[in-house]
C-alpha cells in the first residue's frame, strides 16, 4: 500500500495501485498537462452547481471559493506547462469521470445530492494522488508543489461533504457516499493505457 504512509481520506474504498504511480512518474509532462485540464474542469464543476441552484446561499458562496482556487491552481499548472515547453492541448479523457458522472441521478433533490458527492470523491482521490506524486517525483521542485496542492484538495472534499450535510439527512448522505465510493473505487480497478491524473 503506497499510500499507508501519507494522510488520506477515508472514504476511499482501495488505494491507488504502484502501477499508476510507476506510470505517472514515467510521464510527468502528461501528468501536467492532464492536471492543468483537471483544474479547468474542477472550477467549471463549481460554477456550473452554482448556476443550476442559484438559491442555495451558503453552497454559492462556498462553491465561489473552490471555484477561485482551481482557477488560481490551473494558471500554476499552467506555468510548469510554460516553463518546460509543453503546449495545450486536448487529452483523451480516461473513463473515471464520465463512468462517475453516469452515477448521478436525474431527479431533484438526488441530482443535486449526488453532485455534491461525485464531486467531494474526485477532490478526495485528487488529494490522494497528488501525496502520491508529491512523494515519488524525482523533481524537489515539482514534488514541493505537488505536496503544496495537497490540503487544498481536502478542503474541497470537506466543503462538498459539509454542503451534502447542510441540504440532506446526514444517514441519506452516508449511505449514498459510501454507494458511490465502491463504484470509484471499481473505475479505477483497470489501469488506463494511457497516463492521467485520475487514470
Amino acid at each position: 500500500m503506497l499510500s499507508s504512509a501519507l494522510p488520506t481520506i477515508n472514504i476511499l474504498k482501495q488505494p491507488t495501485s504502484s502501477a499508476w504511480v510507476e506510470q505517472a512518474i514515467s510521464n510527468l509532462d502528461i501528468i501536467l498537462l492532464d492536471h492543468a485540464q483537471c483544474e479547468r474542469k474542477a472550477a467549471g464543476v463549481a460554477l456550473n452547481l452554482i448556476f443550476r441552484y442559484p438559491s442555495n446561499a451558503k453552497m454559492v458562496r462556498e462553491l465561489t471559493k473552490i471555484a477561485r482556487e482551481e482557477l488560481e491552481h490551473f494558471e500554476q499548472v499552467n506555468q510548469w506547462l510554460e516553463d518546460r515547453n509543453i503546449p495545450m492541448r486536448p487529452l483523451t479523457p480516461p473513463p473515471y469521470g464520465a463512468g462517475l458522472k453516469a452515477q448521478i441521478r436525474s431527479k431533484e433533490p438526488d441530482r443535486f445530492l449526488d453532485s455534491l458527492l461525485v464531486s467531494g470523491l474526485i477532490e478526495a482521490r485528487s488529494h490522494e494522488r497528488l501525496g502520491l506524486l508529491a512523494t515519488h517525483c524525482p523533481e524537489p521542485k515539482l514534488a514541493k508543489f505537488y505536496h503544496g496542492l495537497m490540503a487544498s484538495e481536502a478542503r474541497h472534499f470537506g466543503t462538498y461533504w459539509v454542503l451534502a450535510d447542510t441540504y440532506f439527512d446526514r444517514e441519506i448522505v452516508t449511505k449514498r457516499l459510501d454507494e458511490l465510493a465502491i463504484i470509484e473505487s471499481e473505475l479505477l480497478v483497470n489501469l488506463h493505457p494511457e497516463p492521467r491524473i485520475h487514470s
